[in-house]
């Protein structure tokens, strides 16, 4: 029996807490204990109150897994000087810290995870790089494990986390049985990339190239070569990958790309074109390079999307593209078999 204590705090996320929880008590492994800082019990982020068996100060001696579940990543209450100052002690005495969602975030203001590898929901990934610069962030993975830390990415993500400390102290078949009763993937296809809203890059200041992003997004399928793009803000090619680069992170092939991704995922999820047509009206060529762009940026084929994120109820016409005003967060390119 595997020993494991879930850190509790006024607004934590409920299925961040739960969604772990059901997985690791469902495999019958683990000795399971809620804390809060005061032993007292914890409202969630959606009101719904959660009991704790004991205050974090009353651990005491090594601790099989610490689990940090996260806050709301854009506007959640997240907890004060007390909570890390008891996190920074039983990180230390833990044989394995893991972290859902922006649990990684405080595990980086507690110093768990200087020098390491980490990711948390998609949302808050630049947060983390920018905030915590010792920490390395990947940020379309589901989870990433860096010696004895587990930090995995938004909410549901928990759930992925959880399988994979079953296997890891119980072996697969465990995390099988479990997954295939709680009727999950053992292991999700693709990354979070697929998950992205749009228009998660930072504010532009450079007017010229503010209305290049536009132009670029308006028409996805218009030649947006480097020397066309450069010929537009009347710059050099060289200075405009500079301002790319500087504001965006990205160089301007980039962004031409994720822009038509991004448009072809929105016609993928609300029409019923084909995949060929699509990929015309997205400037992503043919139905191949399209393929191909896919699994680059979003480690999924084009119809494999579809059928995941499509509407329920497709118009039988074609529609206008709807397209992002602004690309998704840069990630990590991973060739897909």
């Amino acid at each position: 029996m595997k020993d494991l204590v879930v850190a509790l705090y006024d607004g934590v996320v409920l299925l961040d807490v739960a969604g772990p929880v059901q997985m690791l008590h469902g495999s019958g492994g683990y000795r399971i204990r809620h804390a809060s800082v005061d032993g007292r019990p914890v409202r969630t982020d959606v009101g719904v109150p959660l009991g704790a068996d004991l205050a974090l100060g009353e651990l005491d001696g090594p601790i099989g897994t610490l689990l940090v579940p996260g806050y709301a990543p854009l506007d959640g209450d997240r907890p004060g000087e007390a909570f890390l100052n008891v996190l920074r002690d039983l990180g230390g005495r833990a044989h394995r810290v893991a972290s859902v969602c922006t649990g990684a975030l405080l595990l980086a203001e507690a110093g768990l995870l200087d020098g390491r590898r980490a990711t948390t929901h998609w949302a808050a990934c630049a947060e983390l790089e920018s905030r915590f610069p010792r920490v390395t962030v990947e940020p379309d993975a589901i989870f990433v494990r860096d010696g004895p830390v587990v930090t995995s990415a938004g909410v549901t993500a928990g759930i992925d986390l959880a399988l994979a400390l079953v296997e890891e102290d119980h072996g697969p078949d465990l995390a099988r049985a479990v997954a295939k009763y709680m009727v999950v993937f053992l292991q999700r296809p693709g990354g979070q990339s697929q998950f992205s809203v749009r228009g998660a890059v930072p504010t532009v200041r450079h007017p010229a190239l503010r209305r290049l992003l536009d132009a670029i997004t308006a028409e996805p399928a218009a030649e947006h070569t480097l020397a066309a793009m450069a010929a537009r803000v009347t710059v050099s090619e060289r200075h405009l990958t500079r301002l790319f680069r500087r504001e965006i992170g990205l160089t301007p092939g980039q962004y031409v790309e994720q822009i038509r991704v991004e448009a072809a995922q929105a016609l993928l999820e609300t029409t019923a074109d084909g995949v060929a047509s699509i990929a015309r009206r997205c400037g992503l060529g043919s139905d191949e390079t399209m393929r191909r762009t896919f699994l680059k940026v979003l480690r999924i084929t084009p119809t494999a999307y579809r059928r995941r994120f499509r509407t329920s109820h497709l118009p039988t016409t074609p529609t206008t593209p709807t397209t992002p005003t602004t690309p998704m967060t840069p990630m990590t390119p991973k060739e897909t078999a």
